[in-house]
């Protein structure tokens, strides 16, 4: 079946107190970015990837593209101003009968088992949506009321999320609504039961500056043990 990464970029950094979107920041003298991207194009020699970027940072973008001598499986396309957006405007290069994963562009940790679990799941139950289990005490807040909730039911969403095109393609052509903060619920609004698979822990968003750090550590362990 045909594969294709929905990758989304369109961040302005805001968090990072950067001038420069956060997703090119460097990390070992790479651009955050362009781990995310090459993970991608090892996982499967027949994926396509779709790069959603901020129009003012396309030609960021190319550079990349360029230096990964990967032009003939990549397309970059402009984003929204919603995450709902950017990724619609992906999936207009999406063809049909294929398995989609979307992805945040800034999640430079991934690795090649998360996104080939995610494609077999997606094959035999139409989805997977990666998750961990909550590690931290958490409360529910409700007005001046808080309870303590069980943190084993809780679990923290990842991407790829990851599904068969017949079920992604006909959830984006809903009209946006505020509750829609990632594929998953956009696809459950759409009448779909969405499956769950086990993320990865090191599978982290890089938002702020401790971020940074922290992947920069993972990537310089990962390449001692090459």
């Amino acid at each position: 079946m045909k594969k294709f990464a929905v990758i989304v970029a369109g961040g302005n950094g805001q968090r990072m107190e950067s001038a420069l979107p956060k997703q090119f920041l460097l990390l070992k003298e790479k651009p955050i970015l362009w781990y995310t991207v090459q993970t991608f194009l090892k996982s499967f020699s027949d994926l396509q990837i779709i790069l959603v970027l901020p129009q003012a940072f396309i030609e960021n973008g190319d550079s990349i593209v360029t230096g990964l001598d990967a032009t003939n499986r990549i397309k970059i396309i402009q984003g929204g101003d919603t995450r709902f957006q950017s990724v619609k405007n992906g999936l207009q290069l999406v063809e049909a009968d294929s398995i989609v994963f979307v992805h945040d562009g800034v999640r430079c940790l991934v690795d090649e088992d998360l996104i080939q679990r995610c494609y077999w799941q997606a094959i035999e139950k139409g989805s997977a949506v990666p998750v961990v289990t909550a590690t931290d005490s958490i409360r529910i807040v409700e007005g001046e009321n808080h309870a303590v909730c069980n943190r084993n039911n809780i679990r923290i969403i990842q991407t790829p999320q990851t599904f068969k095109s017949n079920i992604l393609l006909p959830a984006f052509q809903q009209p946006y609504i505020n509750d829609f903060t990632d594929e998953a619920t956009v696809v459950e609004a759409n009448g779909n039961k969405v499956y769950l698979i086990e993320g990865n822990y090191n599978n982290i968003k890089i938002t702020r500056p401790v971020d940074l750090l922290i992947a920069e550590k993972m990537i310089e362990e990962k390449l001692m043990l090459k």
